[in-house]
């Protein structure tokens, strides 16, 4: 009761000074904010289409952040432009909370990959968590001759040239994870980009390509089918979704590709705010139940401190940026 009477009481002597003509000091926006945040709802604004695995484990951290906050979290799915109309969508609103972003390794990729942004994703966004980590996975067929990495290797070094390794469209991660691995390995191999997973996988099945690197999703049915055979894992660590499938590390010393997805808001978000959406996000990834269903998508979820995620941001853009420069990717 008292604090609703000095709040209108300051409210009154603000009016009233406005009519005197006196100028009004504006308060920074988390004291003039009225309850708690959030007291409305929440978007989430993600650079992918609806159904994909990115959109699923969105859905799925927004409904338990919902649950926990007490205010509805709406994903919003504005893809195209290689994640440029999202990021847009969110740093021109107000930096408040209640617009956010998912961005991910593709944001670090985009810097490397496009004569010039229109943003920068350093600067125009505050950290907030992670969300997931993923590995991409190297296979090969289970038909074919090369029953694990070394023999691949081996291969590929005793006739360069030769040997083709399928990935989707030139510039995302797979295709980027795909010729780190072929500088890393010292190898001359052909990278194929194809339009689709689905592609990439005919292929494969084909003998088109001898190899092929995807994320879990895409390969789960033909490696529970045993039609492929998982030869590396591209992270630091087994992948507990494929027990007994070898990183690449284990071949190639040194090798790792991390993919990750993670929340932003705009920059200029009051701190507090980001407090509450930080603690709140590291309690919902670690909600057994949410873990469980990511892993079965073949993402391990995980949260951090704002510092971590902004940290994985900046080094991945510089390791992309040299990659793509390596690669001789023409920018866009």
């Amino acid at each position: 009761m008292a604090k609703n009477f000095l709040t209108r009481r300051a409210l009154a002597k603000a009016a009233l000074l406005a009519i005197l003509g006196v100028p009004v000091v504006a308060m920074p926006f988390s004291a003039q904010a009225q309850g708690k945040y959030p007291d409305k709802p929440v978007k989430i604004i993600l650079p992918f289409g609806a159904g994909g695995v990115a959109d699923i484990t969105t859905r799925l951290v927004a409904d338990k952040l919902g649950e926990k906050l007490g205010q509805r979290f709406v994903v919003e799915n504005n893809p195209g432009a290689g994640g440029i109309t999202a990021a847009r969508a969110v740093i021109q609103s107000p930096p408040d909370g209640y617009t956010l972003a998912v961005l991910s390794n593709g944001t670090a990729v985009s810097v490397g990959l496009f004569n010039k942004l229109p943003f920068d994703p350093v600067k125009d966004f505050a950290p907030v968590s992670s969300m997931g980590y993923f590995d991409l996975i190297f296979v090969t067929n289970a038909n074919g001759p090369y029953k694990t990495l070394g023999e691949f290797i081996k291969a590929a070094k005793e006739k360069p040239g030769s040997l083709n390794l399928g990935t989707i469209a030139a510039g995302s991660s797979q295709n980027l994870g795909a010729e780190l691995f072929k500088t890393s390995a010292g190898i001359d191999v052909v990278i194929v980009p194809f339009k689709t997973s689905g592609d990439v996988l005919v292929g494969l099945e084909r003998n088109d390509v001898q190899m092929a690197a995807e994320f879990y999703a895409a390969l789960r049915g033909g490696l529970e089918a045993k039609k492929f055979i998982p030869v590396g894992t591209s992270g630091p660590k087994q992948a507990a979704y494929l027990p007994g499938a070898p990183t690449v590390a284990s071949t190639v010393p040194g090798f790792e590709v991390t993919s990750w997805n993670a929340i932003f808001a705009p920059a200029g978000t009051p701190a507090d705010v980001i407090a509450t959406l930080n603690k709140a996000l590291n309690e919902v990834l670690a909600d057994p139940e949410v873990k469980k269903k990511a892993l079965d998508l073949g993402i391990e979820a995980r949260g951090s401190t704002p510092q971590e995620i902004h940290k994985r941001l900046q080094d991945d853009i510089v390791k992309w940026s040299k990659v793509i420069a390596d690669a001789k990717i023409e920018k866009r």
